[in-house]
């Protein structure tokens, strides 16, 4: 009887993105299982390609004479098959090719980390874990909902808990001492999590939550500052037993025994959205996988999105918002002239000053900005000119006061900086940045000290002293048990931005800011009315995403409905739109003309289309891509030679809609 391994190519060609079958050598079968990396020749014997074994039966599809594989690198089963089953949906969901979301899901091989695992005591088992009660909600919902593998989007808790003890406190936010303690009723059961957050300094934060309630085997994380060792070993470990897998948005690729629990804090944060193809956003990811393995699903969110508002609205999440929990404090105050001069530079109107100084006296005060730097441009001192670099025309900036100006996209310095306009040679900063605030309110603030936390300098955690911490949204440190005070400023600045998303994720820049305030902390927003200051007052946060989903669904815009953005040629766009036929819902966006591609004559059209319809238009724009990237060329003296591919489909794409 003849064994067949049916593989996935490790390759980015959408024509092999399928399975292939290949004989298995009598030597090889002991070893040749679902999951292993093997070698495999690829239409000659001289031409090897990396796979990943899928399954292996008894014959196989193809009628001739098979190829049979040439290696198994390592016994080691590093594609588990539910990730496998994952990779397939979410490639035909984004019209990709599967093996681009395994590079996602399986590091490359590391030979130290699989023979560790290989040589590991099987009998030892993690020990036991004890439920924690979540608290900060009704008696017994989430646990619940959890228990009957329930979806809800979850208001988090707006304010840090203690997860320690008086002796040796444990303060964390509390979005992630909720998830913490969701995990361990699902470890208890001795079922798996997978926790996806943002960023380094979320994943420290649910870190430190979860080794509050879980021992440390049962922890382990996914995230973008291991290297692939790290991200092998906590692979392979994940695999072995009940654990908790937290990172960002690679996490939701983990695998997992006996998965109980997908969650995610903040969606709507930009960091989700995955730079390399098939470009999937990760709450895609969560909720394919939540369907094929009936987990149960939890969404985090201070202010949630409209894609989350969505699956509210069609009644498919459950709502669940803290019960008897303080909400900020938020006092919506005009930007109106301070009796203090100094105060009156830093944009800090006399009601807010006053609060935060007296709040200064006792603890810190968390100042918002909108930017980075000493100021947010330079222009000529002589005619008002905007400065541009000389070598790539980015502007310039300064990171403080005497610094020599640089550009902001290149970085090459401005020395001896000349105006093509006027000829002079001075330059003066416009606008606000985190340094320049801060030098304004060290005065302002005479004898406090000042902190400055951005891209550039990096804060996990202040200590609970007097200080005033001057940070740029989403670079806030956390506090021990909260700040006594939190000013947002520079609201209209982040407002005035184009973009389709612009107020949800100002919103989450504000409530995730406000929310590092202590219980009954004054937030101050400055500058700011309508209805999003009124929902920030009152913490109705559901209500913009309400109304913002409703003027999405009258313009057919997402999250109301799907889009693909076909790049390429006009006549490979024209006939993908046509392909598409009546799957589409209004009219076609473009074509119209890419600036600054590589490839002249580029255009892009944007394609909008129902949910029902996302398999089929999927499928569609996957054929046409590989239609064109079979086609041939015929080039002088009757040579044939392969085309480049002359179209570029990207699904539920924001780019377009995010800034112009």
């Amino acid at each position: 009887m003849t064994t067949v391994a049916r593989v996935v190519l490790d390759s980015p060609l959408p024509q092999l993105d399928r399975l292939f079958d290949y004989r298995v050598p009598s030597e090889l079968e002991d070893d040749c299982v679902p999951g292993v990396r093997v070698k495999v020749p690829l239409r000659t014997g001289a031409r090897m390609s990396d796979a990943y074994v899928v399954e292996v039966v008894s014959e196989g599809d193809w009628p001739g004479e098979l190829s049979q594989v040439e290696e198994v690198l390592s016994p080691a089963p590093v594609l588990a098959p539910e990730i496998w089953t994952l990779a397939r949906a979410v490639a035909d969901r984004a019209a990709g090719v599967a093996s681009d979301v395994l590079r996602l899901a399986v590091p490359t091989r590391q030979v130290r980390a699989e023979k560790a695992w290989l040589a590991r005591d099987t009998a030892w088992s993690p020990p036991s874990v004890e439920p924690v009660p979540v608290t900060g909600y009704a008696d017994g919902v989430l646990e619940a909902l959890l228990a009957a593998h329930g979806r809800a989007a979850v208001d988090a808790v707006p304010h840090p808990v203690d997860l320690g003890s008086a002796e040796e406190p444990v303060w964390v936010p509390g979005w992630a001492a909720t998830l913490a303690q969701a995990a361990s009723h699902v470890v208890a059961r001795e079922q798996s999590a997978v926790l996806a957050v943002p960023d380094f300094r979320d994943v420290a934060d649910l870190e430190r939550a979860l080794l509050a309630v879980l021992p440390t085997e049962r922890v382990v994380r996914f995230d973008a500052k291991q290297t692939n060792g790290q991200r092998a070993k906590a692979l392979l470990q994940a695999r072995t037993h009940a654990v908790v897998a937290i990172g960002n948005r690679t996490a939701v690729f983990a695998p997992a025994t006996e998965l109980g629990l997908i969650a995610m804090w903040d969606d709507g944060d930009a960091s989700f959205v995955e730079p390399r193809a098939p470009y999937v956003h990760t709450r895609d990811v969560a909720l394919v996988r939540t369907a094929q393995s009936a987990a149960a699903l939890l969404f985090l969110a201070h202010a949630r999105s409209t894609d989350v508002q969505r699956l509210v609205e069609l009644h498919w999440l459950q709502e669940v918002a803290p019960y008897r929990v303080p909400t900020p404090k938020v006092i919506p105050t005009a930007q109106q002239a301070s009796a203090e001069g100094f105060a009156a530079q830093a944009r800090i109107p006399s009601t807010a000053w006053r609060a935060a100084r007296e709040a200064s006296q006792h603890g810190p005060v968390l100042v918002q900005v909108a930017n980075p730097g000493f100021g947010t441009g330079l222009v000529c001192a002589d005619c008002g000119e905007r400065a541009h670099c000389r070598v790539c025309g980015g502007p310039l900036g300064t990171p403080h006061r005497n610094a020599t100006p640089q550009c902001r996209f290149c970085g090459a310095l401005a020395v001896g900086f000349r105006c093509p306009t006027c000829g002079g040679g001075k330059l003066k900063p416009v606008g606000q940045g985190a340094q320049r605030t801060a030098d304004e309110l060290g005065r302002a603030f005479p004898g406090t000290r000042i902190v400055v936390a951005d891209g550039s300098r990096p804060l996990d955690e202040v200590p609970a002293r007097p200080a005033v911490v001057v940070a740029t949204r989403g670079a806030e440190p956390s506090v021990p048990g909260g700040y006594a005070c939190v000013l947002l400023l520079d609201g209209e600045r982040l407002l005035a931005r184009e973009g389709l998303r612009v107020q949800e994720d100002v919103l989450r820049f504000w409530t995730n800011a406000a929310a590092k305030g202590a219980p009954g902390a004054e937030v101050y927003l400055v500058g700011i009315g309508g209805r999003l200051a009124t929902a920030m007052a009152t913490w109705r946060l559901d209500v913009p995403a309400h109304d913002e989903l409703a003027d999405r669904r009258e313009l057919h815009f997402p999250p109301a409905v799907r889009v693909a953005t076909l790049t390429g040629t006009d006549e490979a766009v024209t006939a993908a739109v046509e392909a598409l036929g009546d799957a589409t819902a209004g009219p076609v966006l473009g074509p119209v003309p890419v600036e600054g591609d590589a490839v002249p004559g580029t255009v892009r059209a944007i394609v909008r289309f129902p949910y029902a319809h996302g398999a089929e238009v999927a499928a569609t724009l996957k054929a046409e891509v590989i239609r064109r990237s079979s086609a041939r060329r015929v080039l002088p003296g009757g040579n044939r030679r392969r085309a480049a591919p002359s179209l570029r489909v990207r699904l539920d794409d924001a780019e377009p809609f995010t800034e112009v």
